[in-house]
């Protein structure tokens, strides 16, 4: 388990260089004493490990901008890929409040050794611009959703693709959840797309998406709490979900998603360990008592059991 004393910890991803795991981190203070302060605190931490289960600490990733930028709240939520020059890019969410309530943007920071991080000057990237994303104008929610940029490859080569945590423009508050997207020619320059789900499936947001390939079979990862699904659908189950999917791309089947855990984990990760295997961590969300515990679990194993992916111990 990966946990800090003085800080809680939540969303996090990984990066492998071929030796060495890189986790990346939100975390924030516990001194804020109250853990939903933590999302205006938020900054990118870095660790490395050999096992998923031991981790040593390393300099942090990034921080917050300079007041009047995109990320000048806090940095949130993202993903790493390798360009095919070496460059690894860390994709992140900026938020910043407004007198309208939190936007949020993304934006990217570059690095030879995944270590030393240097913000774009062309940050930020993309933003929701109303055209197929709910915007604070809507007045539909207290945010703007429009983060957690989960990245990978096109399967034929094409360009890079760019999930999202978004909401559509129509239907009720909590039905809005989507999957955004962008597309890529060379990660540094970025075209919105529509989503690639549609509203009306029974969450008010998708967050942390994660789309894998396991076992040969496709699976969307996201996760989502019982307060922002339906009032018809406000039961106690689900803290991460998987959704069937026919490709890397979609369709993906948000109608028929299932959940992986309950509200104790959140936000779950898969990744491939050293036997070539895939492993699944998530935070630690809520404790027996209910209480916000923030801290990262051990790598758990992951397989397909009727035709839907299991998490074991």
């Amino acid at each position: 388990m990966f946990t800090l004393p003085d800080s809680w910890v939540w969303d996090f991803w990984f990066a492998d260089d071929g030796e060495r795991h890189h986790l990346f981190f939100l975390y924030a203070s516990r001194a804020l004493h109250d853990p939903d302060a933590r999302h205006y605190r938020a900054s990118i931490g870095h660790a490395v490990s050999d096992d998923l289960v031991e981790w040593t600490r390393v300099p942090d990733a990034l921080v917050r901008g300079e007041q009047g930028s995109f990320d000048d709240l806090a940095t949130w939520t993202g993903s790493v890929v390798r360009h095919q020059d070496g460059t690894w890019f860390l994709f992140y969410t900026g938020s910043t409040l407004t007198p309208a309530g939190n936007v949020q943007r993304i934006g990217y920071a570059t690095s030879s050794d995944l270590t030393t991080w240097h913000k774009a000057p062309e940050n930020p990237v993309l933003a929701a611009d109303g055209s197929w994303y709910e915007t604070l104008a809507e007045g539909q929610w207290h945010d703007e959703a429009f983060r957690d940029p989960w990245v990978l490859p096109d399967p034929d080569g094409d360009g890079w693709h760019m999930l999202l945590t978004a909401r559509g423009r129509t239907g009720e508050a909590f039905e809005r959840g989507v999957v955004g997207h962008a597309w890529s020619p060379d990660l540094r320059s970025w075209e919105l797309r529509p989503p690639l789900t549609e509203v009306g499936q029974g969450f008010g947001q998708l967050e942390v998406n994660q789309v894998e390939v396991v076992d040969g079979r496709p699976v969307l990862l996201f996760s989502c709490l019982a307060a922002d699904r339906p009032t018809d659908r406000r039961d106690a189950s689900g803290g991460v979900w998987a959704a069937p999917a026919e490709s890397l791309l979609g369709p993906f089947d948000i109608a028929a998603a299932y959940p992986l855990t309950d509200a104790s984990l959140y936000s779950g990760r898969l990744v491939r360990a050293r036997d070539g295997g895939w492993r699944f961590l998530a935070f630690h969300h809520d404790g027996p008592d209910g209480s916000f515990v923030g801290s990262i679990s051990d790598p758990m194993v992951v397989g397909w059991d009727d035709g839907r992916l299991a998490v074991g111990g």
